[in-house]
Protein backbone atom coordinates (compact mmCIF):
# COMPACT_ATOMS: atom_id res chain seq x y z
CA UNK A 1 0.00 0.00 0.00
CA UNK A 2 1.27 3.59 -0.78
CA UNK A 3 -0.73 6.33 1.42
CA UNK A 4 -0.75 9.45 -0.16
CA UNK A 5 -0.52 12.40 2.36
CA UNK A 6 -1.88 15.61 0.53
CA UNK A 7 -3.92 19.08 1.37
CA UNK A 8 -2.99 22.18 -0.04
CA UNK A 9 0.41 24.18 0.67
CA UNK A 10 1.96 24.61 4.15
CA UNK A 11 -0.62 21.86 6.00
CA UNK A 12 2.02 20.00 6.94
CA UNK A 13 1.94 17.25 4.17
CA UNK A 14 5.95 16.47 4.67
CA UNK A 15 6.33 16.81 8.27
CA UNK A 16 3.52 14.46 8.91
CA UNK A 17 4.31 12.05 5.85
CA UNK A 18 8.12 11.79 7.52
CA UNK A 19 6.91 10.87 11.05
CA UNK A 20 4.09 8.63 9.29
CA UNK A 21 6.21 6.82 6.73
CA UNK A 22 9.29 6.28 9.72
CA UNK A 23 6.16 4.91 12.13
CA UNK A 24 5.03 2.50 9.18
CA UNK A 25 8.90 1.91 8.56
CA UNK A 26 7.71 2.86 4.64
CA UNK A 27 10.27 4.70 2.81
CA UNK A 28 9.16 8.47 2.35
CA UNK A 29 8.85 10.24 -0.60
CA UNK A 30 8.27 13.98 -1.68
CA UNK A 31 6.16 15.14 -4.66
CA UNK A 32 7.85 18.36 -4.69
CA UNK A 33 10.93 16.40 -5.53
CA UNK A 34 8.97 15.22 -8.76
CA UNK A 35 8.17 18.93 -10.46
CA UNK A 36 9.80 19.79 -13.17
CA UNK A 37 12.21 23.16 -13.02
CA UNK A 38 9.77 25.05 -14.71
CA UNK A 39 6.77 24.64 -12.69
CA UNK A 40 8.83 25.45 -9.47
CA UNK A 41 9.91 28.57 -11.68
CA UNK A 42 5.79 29.37 -11.67
CA UNK A 43 4.96 29.04 -8.49
CA UNK A 44 8.28 30.98 -7.26
CA UNK A 45 7.36 33.85 -9.46
CA UNK A 46 3.29 33.25 -7.31
CA UNK A 47 1.67 31.74 -10.53
CA UNK A 48 -0.51 29.28 -9.82
CA UNK A 49 0.22 25.99 -11.82
CA UNK A 50 -2.46 24.84 -14.27
CA UNK A 51 -3.98 21.27 -14.86
CA UNK A 52 -1.33 21.26 -17.97
CA UNK A 53 1.64 21.95 -15.64
CA UNK A 54 0.39 19.66 -13.31
CA UNK A 55 -0.21 16.60 -15.43
CA UNK A 56 3.75 15.26 -16.73
CA UNK A 57 4.05 15.80 -12.34
CA UNK A 58 1.03 13.37 -11.64
CA UNK A 59 2.17 10.81 -14.18
CA UNK A 60 5.68 10.92 -13.33
CA UNK A 61 4.30 9.51 -9.82
CA UNK A 62 2.11 7.28 -11.30
CA UNK A 63 4.80 5.24 -12.54
CA UNK A 64 6.86 4.89 -9.56
CA UNK A 65 3.67 3.90 -7.18
CA UNK A 66 3.12 0.63 -8.83
CA UNK A 67 7.48 0.40 -7.79
CA UNK A 68 6.89 1.01 -4.26
CA UNK A 69 3.83 -0.93 -3.84
CA UNK A 70 5.74 -3.77 -4.99
CA UNK A 71 8.68 -3.38 -2.49
CA UNK A 72 6.09 -3.17 0.38
CA UNK A 73 4.30 0.54 0.40
CA UNK A 74 5.42 3.73 0.66
CA UNK A 75 4.53 6.90 2.52
CA UNK A 76 3.98 9.97 -0.61
CA UNK A 77 3.58 13.68 0.63
CA UNK A 78 1.37 15.36 -2.36
CA UNK A 79 -1.05 18.18 -3.04
CA UNK A 80 -3.06 16.01 -4.83
CA UNK A 81 -5.54 18.83 -5.08
CA UNK A 82 -8.29 17.52 -7.64
CA UNK A 83 -10.33 14.19 -7.84
CA UNK A 84 -9.06 13.76 -11.06
CA UNK A 85 -5.44 13.67 -9.59
CA UNK A 86 -5.61 11.41 -7.35
CA UNK A 87 -7.50 9.02 -9.45
CA UNK A 88 -4.47 9.40 -11.83
CA UNK A 89 -2.34 9.05 -8.79
CA UNK A 90 -4.09 5.37 -8.05
CA UNK A 91 -4.55 3.75 -11.46
CA UNK A 92 -5.01 0.51 -10.51
CA UNK A 93 -2.22 0.46 -7.44
CA UNK A 94 -3.50 0.28 -3.52
CA UNK A 95 -3.53 3.96 -2.68
CA UNK A 96 -4.95 5.21 0.53
CA UNK A 97 -5.39 8.99 0.89
CA UNK A 98 -4.79 11.13 4.11
CA UNK A 99 -6.28 14.36 3.63
CA UNK A 100 -4.65 17.46 6.34
CA UNK A 101 -7.44 19.63 6.68
CA UNK A 102 -6.89 23.09 8.29
CA UNK A 103 -8.40 26.43 8.23
CA UNK A 104 -6.61 29.06 6.09
CA UNK A 105 -5.46 31.30 8.36
CA UNK A 106 -3.31 28.21 10.29
CA UNK A 107 -2.40 27.53 7.24
CA UNK A 108 -1.42 30.83 5.78
CA UNK A 109 0.26 31.36 9.36
CA UNK A 110 2.66 28.00 9.01
CA UNK A 111 3.56 28.72 4.96
CA UNK A 112 4.15 32.48 6.50
CA UNK A 113 6.67 30.63 9.04
CA UNK A 114 8.40 28.54 7.01
CA UNK A 115 12.02 28.83 5.25
CA UNK A 116 13.32 28.11 2.13
CA UNK A 117 10.35 26.45 0.48
CA UNK A 118 9.90 27.53 -3.20
CA UNK A 119 5.68 27.33 -2.69
CA UNK A 120 4.62 30.77 -1.53
CA UNK A 121 2.13 31.87 0.64
CA UNK A 122 0.54 34.26 -2.13
CA UNK A 123 -0.43 30.60 -4.04
CA UNK A 124 -2.46 29.37 -1.21
CA UNK A 125 -5.70 30.89 -2.19
CA UNK A 126 -5.64 29.32 -5.64
CA UNK A 127 -5.03 25.66 -4.21
CA UNK A 128 -7.99 26.07 -2.30
CA UNK A 129 -9.63 26.89 -5.55
CA UNK A 130 -8.57 24.46 -6.63
CA UNK A 131 -9.11 21.89 -3.89
CA UNK A 132 -12.02 19.00 -4.26
CA UNK A 133 -12.15 17.57 -0.88
CA UNK A 134 -11.70 14.00 -0.99
CA UNK A 135 -14.77 12.05 0.24
CA UNK A 136 -12.72 8.47 0.47
CA UNK A 137 -10.02 9.82 2.75
CA UNK A 138 -8.86 9.54 6.17
CA UNK A 139 -9.11 13.24 7.56
CA UNK A 140 -7.06 14.51 9.97
CA UNK A 141 -6.85 18.37 11.62
CA UNK A 142 -3.78 20.05 10.99
CA UNK A 143 -4.47 21.89 14.54
CA UNK A 144 -2.94 18.86 16.09
CA UNK A 145 1.02 18.65 16.81
CA UNK A 146 2.51 16.35 13.89
CA UNK A 147 3.04 13.58 16.24
CA UNK A 148 -1.18 13.85 16.97
CA UNK A 149 -2.02 13.92 13.45
CA UNK A 150 0.29 10.83 13.12
CA UNK A 151 -1.40 8.49 15.78
CA UNK A 152 -4.51 9.89 14.56
CA UNK A 153 -3.83 8.57 11.30
CA UNK A 154 -2.64 5.29 12.75
CA UNK A 155 -6.07 4.45 14.59
CA UNK A 156 -8.00 5.68 11.21
CA UNK A 157 -6.07 3.07 9.33
CA UNK A 158 -7.45 -0.33 8.90
CA UNK A 159 -5.82 -2.70 10.97
CA UNK A 160 -5.32 -5.19 7.40
CA UNK A 161 -3.98 -2.30 5.96
CA UNK A 162 -1.57 -1.16 8.73
CA UNK A 163 0.00 -4.62 9.22
CA UNK A 164 0.26 -5.21 5.09
CA UNK A 165 2.56 -1.83 5.44
CA UNK A 166 4.80 -3.45 8.33
CA UNK A 167 5.07 -6.94 7.79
Amino acid sequence: MVIVVMGICGCGKTVVGKLLAQSLALPFYDADDFHPPANIEKMKAEIPLNDDDRLPWLKKMAERIPHWENSGGAVLACSALKHSYRQILKSNTDVRFVYLKGHKELILQRSLDRQGHFMPPALIDSQLAALEEPTDAIVADIAATPDEIVNDILRQLPSQDADKTTS
